[in-house]
């Protein structure tokens, strides 16, 4: 767990100056400094503001062709923290694991003719390539709506950009189609008890990373709420990244796709004589 020391004064010259500013520090509370991201930079600097401070249990996932998918650990705690015990409930933590926003096409089919036929389609400049969200309680125990949609948590307010303008009830037709895709896909999931509280501050969430996850960045945003209110936020990041041979022949496809191509070419043609072979060598 990371402890932020705040500095509260720079390189003084002359020694007296430099003796009364070191009394002053050790008479002042360590390790105010705001967190990462949150509501204001003045409330960090209260006097006994709660912050949230958080990581991840791992900053770096390698993805190869054996990737079955990894747990990952979101913890944290709660600094100036008046929780008298875990189950008190006197605070509610949300987490969002987020991968970084695509380009995305989606279409709808109709039945043209008795033929279903893809029709319509509306491009999207920003998706979230995946989206896990667990928290202490349901979100509607835990603030208005209009508070999760300021800051894009949930479902309901995931930020989703299309390239041009939709019709409002075309756009939530789309939105709910392709969320629940997403979710298919289990790429986008949901825990309203995934949060739990280990002692009077300090709280863990596991989140899934399945195996068909995008490669990329993700962060890992924690949001500190008490009474309906956004108290604080912090953001880890992690990052997962292609190893072996998984790496190797992503690279060869971007960078060299003529031989990539002639290589599954290859591929192919060898194991179609192989199957052959052993075909026609088993007896009949």
């Amino acid at each position: 767990m990371m402890i932020i020391r705040a500095k509260f004064f720079s390189q003084i010259r002359r020694p007296v100056v430099l003796a009364l500013a070191g009394l002053a520090l050790a008479a002042t509370t360590a390790g105010a400094q705001p967190a990462k991201k949150g509501p204001s930079p003045a409330q960090g600097a209260k006097a006994g503001a709660e912050i949230v401070e958080a990581d991840v249990s791992s900053r770096a996932i390698a993805v190869t062709s054996g990737f079955t998918g990894k747990e990952i650990i979101v913890f944290g705690s709660i600094y100036n923290g008046r929780q008298g015990a875990a189950d008190a409930g006197y605070y509610d933590v949300v987490v969002v694991v987020e991968g970084i926003p695509a380009p995305l096409v989606l279409r709808r089919k109709s039945n043209v003719a008795g033929l279903w036929m893809n029709t319509t389609s509306v491009n999207f400049d920003l998706v979230p390539s995946f989206y896990a969200l667990s928290s202490t309680a349901p979100l509607d125990k835990i603030a208005a709506p209009e508070v999760f949609e300021d800051q894009g948590i949930g479902f309901d307010h995931i930020r989703i950009t299309p390239r041009h303008a939709v019709p409002e009830a075309e756009m939530k037709l789309y939105r709910e189609a392709l969320i629940r895709l997403k979710k298919n896909d289990k790429v986008y999931v949901q825990n309203q008890s995934g949060v739990t509280f280990i002692g009077r501050s300090l709280f863990r969430s596991s989140v899934m990373l399945p195996a068909n996850i995008p490669v990329g960045l993700l962060q890992a945003r924690v949001y500190l709420f008490r009474k309906g209110a956004l108290l604080s936020t912090y953001t880890a990041q992690l990052q997962l990244e292609r190893e072996g041979l998984e790496r190797w022949l992503h690279d060869l496809a971007k960078k060299n796709s003529f031989l990539y191509g002639l290589l599954a070419i290859l591929t192919a043609v060898a194991a179609g004589l192989l199957a052959s072979e052993v075909t026609r060598r088993r007896p009949s």
